[in-house]
């Protein structure tokens, strides 16, 4: 199980930030020993492809393992002074997405991708957020067939699913044969639905999990959770901020800092491959590296979570 880094915020994730600041972040993910990369055309309308290809190309490509998504085909437009900030990201809207889980749509997205993040391969391949699409179910019914033809003729190493859906990632874990889930915020210390379902099937089936968002967009990742703080990419709630605000005292009792207790969590289920987080700034990234990296938090910091029910019974944790 390793740390991965997620590329959202290099896509200008709500603030714009240089092409210097980006590059800095990514080289500092790489100083810290990570050599797990996922990215998407949906980031800032493939500027995040771009600035990780720039950087990740000076390396070795066998040293690290990469990963993007389809689903969204990015066809060019007419900025005409507008931003893309509608869908989250402070970029230039000289593109527009269009959803195509078509087989020429996905093998389109795949070259272009290839050209942003310079390189001629991809490891992994993730349908994006079809919940998000017109018609949930051609994600299963349209994409995956095309996948896993292109996994069998080797042009793809492997293959699955990213979203925030649990009903999706169910439908994957039980009638597919993917490689990795990708669950987005969908198993954290603040809440585990993924546990009732999603996670089982993995463990039977032997699908890897690539568990993303696991700070819920930021709240996780304060030491002491406070009204700045954002869950779901919105304002936090007062339940959701005072439950959170409960763990990371706990977390101070024991010792132990909420988001090294939120990185420890998000790796302990067996089914969990690879934690993955995302930066904007280089500092956020090394300090998300140490704290991974520092040693399990006390068996009593959970024993006490799940005493209190801030913490759900089942839930497997560090050794």
């Amino acid at each position: 199980m390793n740390l991965g880094f997620g590329t959202g915020p290099l896509g200008n994730l709500f603030q714009a930030i240089s092409d210097g600041e980006a590059a800095r972040t990514v080289t500092a993910a790489w100083e810290s020993g990570i050599r797990y990369y996922d990215t998407a055309p949906h980031y800032g309308i493939g500027i995040a492809e771009t600035r990780l290809g720039q950087v990740l190309s000076q390396h070795e490509r066998s040293s690290y393992v990469l990963s993007t998504k389809v689903g969204r085909l990015l066809e060019p437009q007419e900025a005409n002074g507008r931003t893309d900030i509608a869908n989250g990201f402070d970029v230039p809207a000289t593109h527009r997405r269009v959803w195509d889980f078509s087989a020429s749509g996905i093998e389109r997205s795949i070259e272009q991708s290839l050209a942003r993040l310079r390189t001629d391969h991809v490891d992994i391949v993730l349908i994006h957020d079809p919940d998000e699409s017109p018609s949930p179910e051609t994600g299963l019914t349209e994409a995956y067939p095309v996948l896993h033809e292109l996994r069998r003729q080797g042009v793809i190493k492997a293959i699955g699913v990213g979203t925030k859906d649990l009903s999706i990632l169910e439908s994957f874990a039980s009638e597919s044969d993917v490689d990795y889930l990708m669950i987005a915020g969908r198993y954290t210390l603040l809440e585990q639905p993924a546990l009732d379902t999603v996670l089982p099937a993995c463990t039977r089936r032997g699908i890897r999990v690539l568990n993303a968002g696991v700070f819920n967009s930021g709240l996780l990742a304060q030491t002491a959770p406070d009204e700045t703080a954002t869950y779901e990419y919105s304002a936090v709630s007062t339940p959701v901020l005072e439950r959170a605000r409960a763990i990371a005292k706990a977390c101070e009792r024991h010792g132990t800092l909420l988001p090294q207790a939120a990185l420890a969590f998000a790796g302990a289920h067996p089914a969990v491959a690879s934690v993955v987080v995302g930066a904007a700034k280089p500092e956020h990234i090394r300090r998300n590296a140490e704290l991974f990296a520092m040693p399990a938090p006390p068996s009593a910091l959970w024993e006490e979570l799940k005493a209190v029910g801030l913490l759900r019974a089942d839930a497997p944790v560090p050794a």
